[in-house]
């Protein structure tokens, strides 16, 4: 279904309650999920790269007759959004996606989405907290229905700690003093692993010490992204690579896989979806890891998001009645929850935006991995203190790939992306306010 208005301007206004699309390229919502009227289910795609995605919509199959789901598994990340995009572009997309919330301005705005208001914007309103409505509710509009919070948490080796003699740091001073402590005791082990630059983890630290990537004056964006905050985060981190404290062993990757699982580093920069890949990855070191707040600047507790999962259905679907029905009951449904967690191979940790699925997550999830902790009472408390205002805008999957590019390092990503973002406003039509 081709877009057929486009505007030449979009400018989004934020507060912290809620992200406001002044001007999208693309209205309406597609056709009604009635189905061909022959009396058999209506059937939909779903594409996902989340960790019990597949479970879910077995179970959800289970339990419903009038609609059937189709799962297929895609990457993660840009190149799972590069799909989704080119499948829009096709006219074969799926009913039903899972899309990172930096995507949303950036894929509604060039008309790539249905309107869900209709079918889930009341949802959206009554069962989500208002934090999370913003990052889905654009120019008034329901782009996306959110699935989780995605809090960033200190992983930490509770041996180790002992072993040199570290108090869990609470703030980036003290773990920079913890990284020299534990080196100095063995110049094996480093704190964490950061190599290779990951923009979504940078941004989020960014998101913690108060930096506010994009904004808007009037009907024109800000480009906010190499801001004193991020340049203080860019250098503790560089700072922290070249004085030998952190790996430079990249992240996502077997080399980081193995430090990790083998005691070479002392913590990991995680999010509450990072603690359902530990008994998977790491099944030797049950019992040692430990969960804390993210050190924060000034002793406060504060903290950012890393990533964050929202239901989308893309432009073309046939069926977005059908499909909002599955995305009512695969975020609000606790008994979708249960079918998430039951992945032995990859066992979710994802922190529910929705209080009646974290419930059912704390209930169903196994936190003996971790001792004593109860996994999703801490990442609870973590959300509680996500900084408010921040909001993404219409270019950062392309400021990602250029931050990607940067080689690891993390002054050059924020300066690259500050040039990217600028001229991907400017290509894609849009007032830049300088």
């Amino acid at each position: 279904m081709p877009c057929i208005a486009r505007t030449s301007r979009l400018a989004l206004a934020a507060s912290a309650a809620s992200l406001a699309l002044l001007a999208t390229a693309c209205g309406g919502s597609g056709s009604d999920a009635s189905g061909p009227g022959d009396g058999k289910p209506v059937t939909l795609t779903f594409w996902s790269a989340t960790a019990g995605a597949e479970e879910t919509a077995d179970a959800f199959n289970k339990t419903h007759t009038g609609i059937k789901v189709k799962f297929s598994m895609v990457p993660a990340g840009p190149e799972g959004v590069t799909k989704l995009s080119n499948a829009v572009k096709g006219g074969n997309a799926p009913d039903v996606a899972t899309m990172d919330y930096s995507a949303l301005p950036e894929y509604a705005s060039e008309g790539n989405l249905e309107d869900l208001t209709a079918g889930s914007g009341e949802l959206v309103k009554k069962e989500f907290p208002e934090a999370v409505q913003s990052l889905v509710t654009l120019g008034g509009s329901t782009w996306a229905v959110p699935f989780d919070v995605t809090p960033i948490q200190l992983f930490y080796r509770k041996d180790l700690f002992k072993k040199y003699g570290v108090e869990v740091p609470t703030t980036w001073a003290a773990y920079r003093t913890a990284a020299e402590k534990i080196h100095q005791g063995d110049p094996d082990v480093t704190i964490t692993n950061f190599g290779g630059g990951d923009p979504a983890l940078l941004s989020g630290l960014a998101w913690q010490a108060g930096a506010r990537w994009y904004g808007t004056s009037g009907d024109a964006w800000k480009v906010n992204i190499d801001d004193p905050a991020s340049r203080k985060v860019a250098a503790y981190w560089d700072d922290l690579l070249a004085d030998g404290l952190a790996s430079r062993t990249p992240l996502w990757g077997e080399g980081e896989n193995k430090e990790r699982a083998t005691g070479k580093v002392a913590t990991i920069i995680g999010a509450a979806w990072s603690a359902g890949n530990f008994p998977v990855s790491y099944p030797d070191s049950k019992g040692k890891w430990g969960i804390a707040p993210l050190p924060t600047w000034d002793g406060e507790p504060s903290t950012g998001m890393y990533g964050g999962t929202s239901y989308i259905v893309p432009k073309g679907s046939e069926h977005t009645e059908a499909a909002a029905e599955f995305i009512k009951w695969v975020t609000t449904d606790p008994e979708a929850m249960t079918a998430r967690l039951s992945s032995l191979k990859t066992p979710s940790s994802a922190l529910p935006a929705n209080e009646g699925m974290r419930a059912a997550a704390a209930k169903q999830f196994d936190s003996s991995y971790f001792g004593d902790q109860d996994v999703y009472a801490v990442a609870g408390e973590a959300a509680d203190t996500i900084v408010p205002g921040w909001t993404w805008g219409p270019v950062q999957q392309q400021v990602t790939s250029a931050q990607m590019a940067a080689g690891g390092d993390h002054t050059k990503m924020l300066t690259s992306g500050q040039a990217k973002g600028e001229r991907a406003v400017t290509d894609r039509g849009l007032k830049l306010d300088k």
